[in-house]
């Protein structure tokens, strides 16, 4: 969502509105899941919505009075960094264990959740003789007939990372499946409702670890398969009805999928009494403006305004080379404008208490999620970016849903799947993808490279199955040779990465001859621009954008 750019804009704590860090769904059943630190937490999650079950993700230190206002119907424990033994460690306070043990709630621990396990019920946690990191063999032991491993053959493939293991099983448990490396990699309590996995069963690298998960959030906890983005919608216009009233709502829209998403959403709760503000920076992609009024304005009948302030961004941006320094000169004039607008539509509809904002729910888990015993819980401030000052309530219809849920929203709201689908594109916009100063003259350059790249990636069917594929215009010329005359003139790369988390991401892997295309055309078409690169960088070491 385009409050990406503000994130860099200097303000305290203090002066940004506030969001909270819990959802406060009290009435929805859900999974719980107890964070501890895991670099794959929010994969557990992501794992249990595509089972249409509802969940959300708190920190392992989340006191028993916030996890026992909940209705739950099973609790996760994550995987985490430490070693359960070590002093500081994290660990589920004891009032917690005595809520769960009192209603009775299914539990699973994972990877250190299952050492956690051991740890409070007299088990045995020690280094192994050797780390075990990588895909690994599980095998059942003889004649295992546990519910976890129901469908799964005798063996089957996971993914282990992990240094210390289970040298005991703790009291009540007994085995139920081991690898070559560790004796006691699955082990279960059925009295206590209890069951604990040494592996990973949320990563992609465990084929079968969906069926695990399965089986326990469903056939174990009975957990309701009832989380339906048709269902959502029509509880939060619901909803929204109600808390607004016959005020005004304003918000800022940008052609990215949150956005627009969001605001159809609002507009089908509320109608004209929602005031959508899209800015342009003139550093958007080539005919942005016009195709965001026609889709959600003309189509959508979102009450849109689209205010042109290209000249005013541009000349702030005269001689800025440095990238923060660009990030914060869009982000400062961003919200200048929008306060702006703000004071137009207040003059003009009566005043606007509340605000429509796109966060969405990995912003909140990384509000919430454990982050050692050194750290501090921050407040995701920089996620609403707007001064409190403006005295604007937050309205946040995205902050349940991950990426994937908010395609699969747009698509029950109706929304085209070109919109839906789209690739996420940076608040600042070209500015962060032109290295060095941003000019008129090389952002029209870059434009338009950016979309003959695009229409290559939809004509040959890649556009899909890349998570995000952009032009970068590099502040280095080269010499070439068009017609009979030699050029000095810019080079460009073109950057597609596939990914699911933005996380962690790879290069795609683009075939040759969509590539000869790309470089052809580019180099024809765009004057300025004699020669192509290709990106293949990962995410880690390299970043996805280039600023």
């Amino acid at each position: 969502f385009f409050f990406s750019i503000l994130k860099f804009v200097t303000m305290s704590a203090e002066e940004y509105l506030k969001q909270s860090s819990q959802l406060d769904n009290l009435d929805r059943p859900q999974v719980a899941i107890l964070d501890f630190g895991s670099q794959y937490s929010h994969l557990i999650a992501r794992r249990v919505r595509e089972l249409h079950v509802y969940c959300e993700l708190y920190s392992c230190l989340v006191t028993a009075e916030e996890l026992g206002k909940h209705e739950l119907s099973a609790v996760i424990l994550s995987g985490g960094p430490n070693s359960v033994y070590e002093e500081g460690a994290p660990h589920v306070s004891p009032e917690i264990w005595k809520i769960l043990e009192e209603k009775n709630v299914p539990i699973l621990g994972i990877c250190y959740g299952m050492q956690e396990l051991a740890y409070v019920f007299g088990g045995e946690v020690a280094p192994g003789l050797k780390r075990e990191y990588g895909k690994a063999q599980v095998h059942r032991i003889e004649g295992c007939q546990s519910t976890i491993f129901d469908g799964l053959p005798e063996e089957f493939q996971m993914w282990m990372s992990h240094g210390d293991k289970l040298h005991k099983v703790p009291n009540g448990f007994k085995k139920i499946a081991g690898t070559a490396n560790a004796d006691f990699v699955a082990i279960e309590n059925e009295e206590k409702r209890m069951w604990g996995l040494q592996f990973h069963p949320e990563v992609t690298h465990s084929p079968r670890g969906p069926d695990i998960l399965k089986n326990f959030v469903v056939n174990i906890a009975g957990a309701k398969q009832d989380w339906k983005m048709e269902n959502y919608a029509n509880e939060f216009i619901a909803e929204v009805r109600k808390r607004v009233g016959n005020g005004h709502v304003i918000g800022a829209v940008s052609g990215g999928v949150d956005s627009t998403v969001a605001a159809v959403l609002m507009n089908k709760a509320i109608g004209h009494r929602f005031h959508a503000v899209m800015v342009d920076n003139g550093c958007l992609r080539k005919d942005e403006a016009e195709n965001v009024l026609k889709r959600l304005r003309d189509d959508c009948g979102v009450d849109l305004k689209c205010v042109d302030a290209s000249d005013r961004f541009l000349n702030l941006l005269k001689g800025v080379t440095e990238p923060e320094r660009k990030r914060k000169i869009i982000g400062g004039t961003f919200i200048d404008i929008f306060q702006e607008e703000s004071a137009r539509i207040t003059q003009h509809h009566g005043k606007c208490d509340f605000l429509l904002q796109g966060t969405l729910y990995p912003d909140v888990i990384e509000s919430i999620s454990y982050k050692g015993p050194s750290a501090t819980i921050k407040t995701h401030h920089n996620v609403g970016g707007l001064p409190a000052s403006m005295k604007l309530k937050l309205i946040e219809p995205l902050r349940e849903l991950f990426k994937d849920e908010v395609r699969e929203l747009g698509i029950a709201l109706g929304l085209d799947e070109v919109s839906v689908w789209r690739h996420p594109f940076p608040g600042p916009g070209l500015a962060i993808r032109i290295l060095g100063e941003v000019t008129p003259e090389r952002c029209a350059m870059l434009r338009e490279a950016d979309a003959i790249m695009i229409e290559e990636l939809y004509k040959s069917g890649h556009y899909r199955a890349i998570g995000q594929a952009f032009v970068v215009l590099l502040p280095v010329k080269s010499v070439g040779v068009m017609g009979d005359g030699r050029t000095y003139e810019n080079v460009a790369c073109v950057r597609c990465v596939e990914t699911t988390d933005y996380m962690t991401a790879d290069f795609y892997h683009l075939p040759y001859d969509v590539m000869s295309n790309m470089s052809s055309r580019i180099i024809n078409e765009v004057r300025g621009i004699n020669r192509l690169c290709y990106d293949i960088s990962s995410k880690p070491p390299a970043t996805i954008e280039w600023e």
